[in-house]
């Protein structure tokens, strides 16, 4: 896989970026590591993680994945110069006290979230820095509509890139990015950035997949124009895309029991456990089934192969997935196949948006 630049960074990576939210939830640590030098020895040079990991959140796993992948980095020394580490300082509490005192994210909370990720990763310093999600209300993780009437900023977004800047310049930080962002978000970073001399935002990491393609409507276009690249997150819709939910459903007596959709709730009652984006996923599963290939395969390259998207967030909690993605790299879809998936997204729209 031939690298790629991200934003206007000198970060280059592999175009395929090994997300690992479910360690230390799913996957315990000997299991993880076994993940994670499968995923070097293909190649990967790439991984996204979070404060807030293991998914889904709670309080006892609170930090777990960044501690499983600084005691992997402690266990084979010299390797953590040849990869590129991102992270995530958590926005505003969404119902998880632990992570920080008080509602908001302050200029103070970014700095102190960025000290407890260093010391969890055992790194000196973080290649890409992102905001987990805005701290001003914006309509996210399923959320339909924004609603004014629900503003609650407390630090304006100049203050949050200060604060980042500060990061920058003491060596902690190398590039920040933004994550679950809004066209407006971007035009702001990047436009204060600009204007007052701070670190110019790389990246965006948000949802794209054939059953949340709302990024295409304007999102794209602000990237593309201000040079922000796209790392897209959940390509296979939470697991919808594999097709391992489309005889029994996501909660009936013979759904499959180790996926996150089925085993939590709280992930059943966002965007992915629709009754919607399950029949969407479905229709795609099936094209890719008419096509002769599975479900994830037909999934990914859509990702793999899409002008918005520069690297591809893959999770898996296995080694056999982690090929099966990687395997999927190179697949071409062809013009009519294209045209079939935007048929099924006139119809159907994007459910998991």
């Amino acid at each position: 896989m031939q690298r790629i630049q991200l934003g206007r960074s000198d970060l280059r990576v592999t175009p395929i970026c090994l997300g690992t939210m479910t360690f230390g939830e799913q996957v315990d640590e000997p299991t993880a590591h076994d993940i994670l030098d499968h995923a070097v020895a293909r190649g990967i040079d790439f991984l996204d993680t979070a404060e807030m990991y293991a998914v889904p959140a709670r309080k006892e796993t609170f930090g777990a994945t960044e501690t499983i992948l600084g005691h992997w980095f402690a266990k084979n020394p010299g390797l953590r110069q040849k990869l590129t580490l991102a992270t995530k300082v958590a926005g505003p509490s969404r119902g998880m006290p632990w992570v920080r005192e008080g509602a908001g994210m302050t200029a103070a909370d970014i700095v102190a979230s960025c000290e407890g990720s260093l010391r969890r990763l055992q790194t000196d310093v973080i290649d890409l820095y992102q905001i987990h999600w805005p701290e001003r209300n914006v309509p996210a993780f399923g959320t339909m509509y924004y609603d004014p009437t629900k503003e609650r900023t407390q630090t304006s977004i100049h203050e949050q890139l200060e604060a980042l800047a500060g990061l920058v310049k003491a060596g902690k930080v190398r590039y920040i990015g933004l994550s679950n962002e809004t066209p407006y978000g971007v035009h702001e970073f990047v436009r204060l950035a600009e204007q007052h001399d701070l670190p110019r935002v790389a990246t965006v990491q948000n949802v794209y997949c054939l059953i949340s393609r709302a990024l295409e409507n304007g999102l794209d276009e602000t990237m593309h124009r201000l040079d922000v690249s796209l790392l897209a997150y959940s390509p296979l819709g939470f697991g919808l895309l594999t097709g391992k939910y489309d005889a029994s459903g996501i909660e009936g007596p013979d759904a499959p029991k180790d996926g996150r959709i089925a085993r939590y709730e709280s992930v059943r009652k966002q965007r992915w456990g629709r009754p919607e984006a399950l029949a969407a996923a479905r229709r795609y599963n099936q094209l890719a089934r008419d096509h002769d290939m599975t479900p994830a395969r037909l999934a990914l390259a859509f990702c793999y192969t899409k002008w918005q998207v520069a690297s591809t967030i893959i999770g898996v909690t296995t080694k056999a997935q982690l090929d099966e993605d990687l395997d999927a790299w190179g697949t071409t879809l062809s013009p009519e196949l294209l045209a079939e998936i935007d048929r099924i997204r006139w119809e159907l729209r994007d459910p998991a948006n």
